[in-house]
């Protein structure tokens, strides 16, 4: 990227930024909105990164929590075992 390239953006000014966070933090519409302008490669720069970093965010809040729910589902599961004892269910 060259000087010229940079300077053919303006910096976002705070309305645009306003705007922009409202949006983005609209549950599905947000998300959608956030790969929209990630991708697009006539937009602000300055947004485009921004929305990245911020789905970068949300893939790591995604993975946290993922391991957070597998703990609490296998503490769950052993939790059901921990008493569990085959004999009681002898059919004989």
């Amino acid at each position: 990227m060259n000087l010229n390239q940079e300077f053919q953006h303006p910096p976002v000014n705070t309305s645009d930024w306003f705007l922009t966070v409202f949006i983005a933090n609209i549950p599905l519409i947000g998300f959608i909105m956030l790969i929209v302008w990630a991708l697009d490669k006539n937009g602000n720069p300055s947004k485009a990164n921004w929305a990245k970093a911020k789905l970068l965010w949300i893939a790591i809040a995604f993975g946290i929590g993922i391991i957070i729910f597998m703990f609490i589902g296998f503490g769950a599961i052993s939790g059901i075992f921990d008493n569990f004892n085959p004999d009681e269910f002898d059919i004989s």
